[in-house]
């Protein structure tokens, strides 16, 4: 007989003894930034080997970025997002 429990992931991801706030805040902040920059790349037509020419990084890293599998740093994240005519800014919350 089976007596281990069963855990949906949205239950074990909420729970504080698991993922920390701060570490969701993490993970939600990350994202966010790669679903934007992946839409900036979609509106502007471009395919990742023609945004990585244009920003002077490498298909591969980009797609690890695109995949979550890699977190940008920020000189990286300049380098993607000049080319498509944006930049990083820091807003107020508005829940806070």
């Amino acid at each position: 007989m089976n007596t281990k429990k069963s855990t949906r992931f949205d239950e074990f991801y909420n729970d504080n003894n698991n993922v920390s706030p701060s570490e969701r805040a993490k993970i939600e902040f990350e994202v966010e930034l790669i679903g934007k920059l992946i839409e900036a790349r979609e509106a502007n037509g471009l395919t990742q080997a023609q945004l990585a020419e244009a920003a002077g990084v490498k298909q591969s890293a980009l797609a690890r970025m695109e995949n979550l599998r890699a977190t940008p740093q920020i000189d990286t994240l300049f380098k993607v997002l000049t080319p498509m005519g944006y930049r990083l800014a820091i807003v107020q919350d508005e829940n806070c």
